[in-house]
């Protein structure tokens, strides 16, 4: 059997079946009623005449349905696109004809922005409609679309495909801090080994057969539980990896803090996947708020990926939970893992905008301009990058593919995203923030991460994001735009008395401006260019 994801999702529908596999509030899927359900839909959508290579947008809130979507377009050796539920008309009209979609799985309460778009995307063929509850006028409702459960009725659920590849095409679009979104286009065996379970954590081998993923689920049954949108990645590969080894996936529609530390109780999870601050934060304070605390006894691992994990947030949950084994990851759509450390109490501090991690394999720092290796302990600072299970392209994107994906000066192909990442002595890797987002000001290029981890580290600050604006003399100067944790609002000489104590003065931000809530995309990424426009209309 090759690492094709479906083959892969099947094999573990044969050994584990009758096992709970999604929970998504108040429904549940067993592996065989997923496998069934999704055979269900590539059917249908076979008799749409869609298949291989076909691309198939899923546009809603975390539910079953979206999972069943992906599998099922798996299935058919179709490519499924996840679309971004903030998306406002414009955006969406130019993500639907950037990914050349066909068919359109949308929640019904999205259905009045798509019916916007009507008579604007030649290449949409169907529309297929997850019943919500949302009450929506019909009458203004002007597109075609058919019901999504009502297209699985009468449906086969054998499973009888064509034979798949490990060569055929997965794509997730990212749309990171900066620009229009871009989508990753990988080969299923690249990823499988990127983020399906095909590297060993432990000692970084290579799998030979699917067959070893499978088995590690023989004798446990984790429960897994991730907290970010599906329309990104990381929850994406939580329902398809954890799939492999049998685990039993815990998602939710919404954010809800309270709700979450309620699943850990009755689900019994075993470990938890969020994004950083804008999660972990409402997430511990809502944990001291509990008069009873939830029984977290099932729990013994969190994992932070994708975004700003804060020392001072790190260190409440050591206080907390002194038992458990807290993770912070970093990683890229465009490289999978590159890598991670363990969390120790007292040892959270970061020396750059991000942890200090152990590197996954074929994780090195490039230098930007030679495309030499940097060396540990060198002092240089250098790109992030990785070789070996990488993607293929940017789709549709022939420049940014020839700058993301480059070879190196030592003939291998990499793929170097634009973090900015120093090597240590001791060979780990201490991440320096997006050089897309970076400010130079008199000469010194400055991260943004590493000013609001140290501004986030104030008390009274809730949350924050930095930006640089034209400044005559320095060129640019760094800005502070902060919500603050209650009524008190710490002044910009009290911000800069704080932040020397973190960082150098040069760093140290020269204006601050304050507002109600500091908005970050569904998987707690920040807003750099709205935080630019609140700096530059302030000024």
């Amino acid at each position: 059997m090759s690492f094709n994801i479906a083959d892969t999702l099947e094999l573990a529908v044969d050994h584990y079946r009758e096992r709970d596999y999604l929970i998504c509030d108040n429904k549940r899927r067993t592996y065989g009623q997923m496998e069934d359900r999704a055979n269900q839909l590539a059917h249908h959508l076979q008799s749409l005449n869609i298949g291989f290579q076909d691309h198939i947008g899923i546009y809603g809130l975390n539910c079953v349905e979206w999972v069943e979507s992906m599998w099922a377009a798996l299935k058919i050796r179709s490519i499924y696109v996840n679309i971004n539920y903030r998306f406002v008309a414009d955006e969406l009209a130019y993500m639907f004809d950037n990914a050349d979609l066909k068919v359109l799985i949308v929640q019904r309460q999205f259905l009045p922005l798509v019916n916007q778009l009507k008579g604007t995307l030649p290449k949409l063929e169907h529309i297929l409609v997850i019943e919500d509850g949302t009450e929506i006028n019909d009458e203004a409702i002007k597109i075609n679309y058919s019901e999504y459960e009502t297209s699985l009725v009468n449906q086969s659920i054998e499973r009888d495909f064509e034979p798949r590849s490990e060569n055929d095409h997965y794509m997730c679009y990212t749309g990171g801090t900066t620009g229009m979104p871009k989508g990753v286009v990988w080969e299923h065996r690249n990823v499988m080994f990127a983020l399906g379970g095909g590297v060993n954590q432990m000692t970084q081998e290579p799998v030979d057969t699917p067959q070893e993923i499978i088995d590690r689920g023989i004798d446990k049954y984790d429960a897994v539980m991730s907290i970010a949108p599906l329309m990104h990645g990381a929850t994406q590969w939580c329902c398809l990896s954890r799939a492999f080894e049998g685990n039993k996936v815990i998602i939710m529609s919404k954010f809800e803090p309270e709700g979450i530390w309620q699943l850990i109780e009755k689900e019994k999870v075993n470990s938890t996947f969020i994004v950083g601050d804008a999660m972990a934060r409402p997430m511990i304070e809502s944990y001291n708020l509990f008069k009873m605390k939830p029984d977290t006894s099932s729990m013994f691992i969190l994992v932070s990926s994708g975004a700003i994990f804060s020392p001072t947030i790190k260190d409440q949950y050591l206080e907390a939970f002194p038992n458990w084994i807290i993770v912070d990851s970093i990683g890229a759509t465009e490289v999978g893992g590159t890598g991670m450390t363990i969390v120790e109490k007292g040892k959270t501090e970061m020396s750059g905008g991000g942890p200090t991690v152990t590197p996954i394999s074929g994780t090195v720092v490039l230098d930007e301009k030679t495309l030499q290796l940097c060396k540990a302990g060198d002092g240089k600072i250098g790109k992030i990058a990785r070789t070996g299970f990488i993607p293929v392209e940017y789709y549709k994107d022939p420049e940014k593919s020839a700058a993301t994906f480059i070879t190196a000066a030592n003939g291998l192909r990499y793929s170097m995203p634009g973090d900015f990442a120093q090597i240590q002595t001791d060979g780990r890797i201490t991440i320096l923030g997006r050089g897309s987002v970076s400010i130079n000001s008199g000469g010194e290029k400055i991260f943004p991460e590493e000013v609001e981890a140290a501004a986030k580290a104030h008390a009274d600050i809730f949350d924050c994001v930095v930006v640089g604006v034209p400044d005559e003399k320095w060129g640019s100067r760094v800005v502070l735009v902060a919500s603050a944790r209650g009524s008190e609002q710490p002044d910009l000489n009290e911000i800069q008395k704080h932040c020397r104590t973190k960082i150098a003065g040069y760093k140290v931000p020269r204006e601050v401006h304050y507002v109600d809530r500091v908005p970050r995309n569904p998987a707690g990424k920040p807003n750099y260019k709205w935080a630019k426009e609140v700096a530059m209309l302030e000024r």
